[in-house]
């Protein structure tokens, strides 16, 4: 399995268009976030939405690997998988772990963003727990990703990931403080996984360990997401 995971990995990587838009469009909206307005003042503000972006691009980098597979689909890449002594088990997780390592440039982009731009200053253990959090945090829209990508078509998927990627960022809180949306709309915000998932780099912020609030929300998104992704694979059996 460990050859198929490099294998994806290297496809993803030479993409130039993922180490623009996965890496490159989170950085930018974070430096237009935080330096225009007042807002942009604020060392707190440029600390949490480091997070929150860094959460975002996390969030489109894992989702993207969905349109890959439904492109693989459509040209028969799966078919090919399915004769080879790769099981089907192994190719899902192969796929789910090559998605979450591309996860890392973009985290590592706006972290860097938020230290040698807008002067971002945290303990050494805080960088290093944001990485890992927000890395391994990312599982469960890598499988929300797979799951759309063997549902649909890549056209589909595509629209699918956007849609649900704007959704989770706007509700989420990663673009704009849930304090800001009315009362309604924060206790729906605060139980998307996206909130859960930034929650893990705001507790981080604060110097504490991830809320329990957080963790268990994220956990709850992670089985009903994996479930997701094993029906539709399963589903693209009888198809492919």
């Amino acid at each position: 399995m460990i050859p198929y995971i490099l294998l994806e990995m290297r496809r993803t990587l030479r993409d130039p268009s993922y180490l623009v838009f996965g890496a490159g469009m989170p950085v930018m909206m974070y430096l237009l976030f935080t330096n225009l307005g007042g807002g942009g003042d604020s060392d707190d503000w440029k600390a949490l939405s480091m997070v929150g972006m860094a959460a975002y691009g996390a969030l489109g980098s894992s989702m993207g690997i969905g349109t890959g597979i439904a492109a693989d689909k459509s040209l028969g890449w799966l078919r090919q998988l399915r004769i080879t002594p790769l099981s089907q088990g192994r190719a899902v997780a192969g796929r789910a772990v090559s998605g979450s390592v591309t996860v890392l440039p973009a985290v590592l982009a706006v972290l860097l963003s938020g230290a040698l731009v807008n002067g971002v200053r945290l303990e050494i253990w805080q960088w290093a727990s944001l990485v890992v959090l927000l890395w391994a945090g990312a599982l469960p829209f890598t499988l929300l990703g797979i799951g759309n990508g063997y549902r649909l078509t890549p056209q589909a998927t595509g629209v699918v990931n956007v849609a649900c990627l704007t959704g989770f960022a706007v509700i989420g809180g990663l673009w704009f403080p849930l304090d800001l949306f009315p009362e309604w709309l924060r206790d729906v915000g605060e139980f998307t996984p996206a909130y859960g998932f930034s929650g893990l780099g705001r507790s981080v912020i604060a110097g504490d360990p991830p809320a329990f609030g957080s963790t268990a929300v994220l956990g709850v998104w992670l089985v009903l997401f994996g479930l997701y992704a094993a029906v539709s694979y399963r589903r693209s059996a009888r198809t492919v």
